[in-house]
């Protein structure tokens, strides 16, 4: 079950980094005016074991903030991560 947490942690980390640099060069995207990245892809970063990343990247860059979708999505699937994250390593550490 301890290896089990380690890939869950890794791709949870390798994901949410990948997410917030995605949120960062959308944002400077749209500052240009330039193509930007489908929110789409945004929001299924988040639900692939990025949302903390994406969390992240929406308060530091403060992006994406004020669209109800992403409001609510992102911040679920950090949550929904993060218990899960807990729960592995509970079984992992302490059982």
């Amino acid at each position: 079950m301890k290896v089990v947490f380690t890939v869950y942690l890794a791709i949870m980390l390798i994901m949410s980094a990948i997410a917030f640099f995605s949120y960062w060069r959308d944002k400077k995207l749209a500052k240009k005016g330039a193509y930007r990245t489908p929110e789409k892809t945004l929001l299924l970063l988040a639900a692939c074991l990025g949302g903390s990343g994406a969390f992240l990247g929406m308060k530091v860059f403060r992006h994406k903030t004020k669209h109800l979708r992403f409001q609510i999505i992102v911040p679920v699937c950090m949550v929904i991560q993060l218990l899960a994250l807990c729960l592995i390593a509970y079984y992992a550490f302490l059982r």
